[in-house]
């Protein structure tokens, strides 16, 4: 039997229901328990309520899954970030203008935001083996196709091993504590990656159709179910990120694409004022790939500008 959340499930059944973090805040969600024993899963999408192709992945996966074939536990959760969602906000929660995937542990008599994420802490977290999260470039920021593995020792082997399944080719230890995914791993050592596909507030179906993919792969990695597809892409693991900040307001011109290799000393962009004077140039400080950059003409100061990895040697 899986029970969770105030549900329980028998072997081999599948349940679409509705999670109430808190009163009147509603996530819908599909439980299933697999007809076998196993692992048990965590799938979540929109967070980030702008950040769209992992939603309907999610969506799509979870009506198509047979408990029956199922091995194991998975919680999927179409849409985390509801209120934001139906707001159209870029990522942010509608009532209280707070991150999920920098709230956490919560608290239980917080915002809204952070009684979300304390019912995950709670009730959710304790009762998994392994959490997968699902994200995008948000509207202003081209991404190529990346993942987020926790450094921390309790989870980094099994996360790196589940991310090295998947469809995705660049891969990036994060020393991130406060996401969803990095306080299951920082705070309860559970394995757990961050998925990024897509960006700028679009949903295309090649985006949808990757996550779908990645979805089973991940699955049948886990042995929570049958896939016979396997990747064949190849992985780059990143130990370092830099994400370069805006030092000042400012009109900013981008030099560099996602996918694109840098070089250590290689202009990244500049900022500008309203008269074309040059606030700041941006220089790499070491070789590496732009996993996504900012592409807005206006910045503030402390605004990510570039994201770029180093890679392992």
């Amino acid at each position: 039997m899986f029970t969770i959340c105030g549900y329980a499930l028998n072997p081999g059944e599948k349940k679409q229901v509705v999670l109430q973090p808190l009163p009147g805040y509603e996530m819908p969600a599909t439980l299933i328990c697999g007809g076998k024993p196993g692992k048990t899963v965590l799938i979540t999408a929109g967070i980030h309520s702008g950040e769209y192709p992992g939603i309907p992945a999610v969506i799509r996966t979870a009506k198509d899954i047979d408990p029956a074939q199922a091995a194991g536990n998975i919680l999927m959760i179409h849409c985390v970030n509801t209120s934001g969602f139906w707001a159209r906000t870029d990522c942010l929660v509608a009532e209280d203008g707070g991150n999920l995937n920098g709230n956490y542990p919560g608290a239980p008599d917080g915002t809204v935001s952070q009684r979300i994420a304390n019912y995950f802490v709670t009730q959710i977290f304790p009762y998994v083996d392994f959490v997968a999260d699902l994200h995008s470039g948000s509207q202003q920021e081209p991404l190529t196709p990346c993942l987020f593995f926790p450094k921390w020792e309790k989870a980094r082997r099994e996360a790196l091993d589940a991310a090295m399944a998947l469809d995705i080719p660049y891969l990036l230890q994060s020393m991130a504590k406060t996401g969803e995914y990095s306080y299951a791993a920082y705070a309860m050592g559970i394995p757990a990656i961050l998925l990024e596909r897509g960006h700028s507030g679009f949903c295309e179906e090649e985006w949808i159709g990757g996550y779908c993919r990645d979805l089973r792969l991940l699955l049948k990695h886990l042995g929570c179910y049958p896939y016979e597809g396997q990747s064949d892409v190849e992985k780059h693991v990143f130990v370092k990120a830099i994400y370069l900040e805006a030092a000042e307001d400012g009109v900013w011109y981008c030099n560099v694409s996602p996918n694109a290799a840098v070089k250590k000393g290689q202009l990244l962009g500049r900022t500008e004022d309203f008269f074309g004077n040059v606030l700041h140039e941006y220089y790499a400080e070491a070789d590496g790939i732009v996993f996504y950059h900012c592409c807005g003409l206006s910045v503030k100061a402390g605004r990510n500008l570039v994201a770029y990895g180093i890679e392992e040697a």
